[in-house]
């Protein structure tokens, strides 16, 4: 139900599952390997993967801390969008990449829940598309020590209202890994 014209592909976005991004965060193991679940599904339905990688003064292109985890591993045809902003649309090629797709309707997994993950559907959805949270495929680290939830509750509380959005024209929901078809 897009509300972008001519638009009636989709696809999965893998955000910043990055070395020094998930190495502390919650459930890492059983989150990287869903997202792998989900990546495998997406290319034999033959659905794009788009890969978003963050850099800043602590993710440096080019190390350790910046490269993907080794178990998620990128075909060098899928596209890979450089961000520098929690939104992955922020001064990014992303719209151009995905609008060359004809993509209207997103999968979103990755890190961090309470920051990329959430400024990147908040912003794929008022930018008009239909955007899925896969609910067990995101995760982030433990920042109680500055005041946040601990992560179980960051991440369920992101679901529920998530699954609770709505926009004119657009849909927002939540699936687990098991249930997503990119039919």
């Amino acid at each position: 139900m897009t509300t972008l014209p001519d638009r009636p592909n989709k696809a999965l976005m893998v955000i910043d599952v990055q070395n020094g991004v998930v190495a502390e965060a919650y459930a890492r193991d059983a989150v990287v390997a869903n997202i792998g679940v989900l990546v495998d599904k997406a290319r034999a339905a033959g659905v794009p993967v788009v890969w978003v990688q963050h850099s800043d003064d602590n993710l440096v292109p080019g190390g350790d801390a910046w490269a993907y985890v080794e178990e998620l591993v990128r075909d060098e045809a899928e596209p890979l969008v450089h961000k520098k902003f929690g939104d992955s649309f922020e001064d990014t090629d992303l719209a151009d990449v995905l609008a060359a797709a004809g993509v209207g309707s997103l999968v979103v997994a990755g890190a961090q829940t309470d920051g990329c993950i959430r400024s990147t559907i908040h912003g794929a959805l008022v930018r008009g598309y239909d955007v899925t949270l896969v609910g067990d495929a995101h995760t982030t680290e433990d920042l109680t020590a500055w005041g946040a939830p601990p992560p179980a509750q960051v991440i369920a509380h992101t679901n529920l209202y998530w699954d609770d959005q709505a926009a004119p024209g657009r849909t927002a929901d939540v699936v687990e890994t098991k249930d997503v078809t990119f039919a």
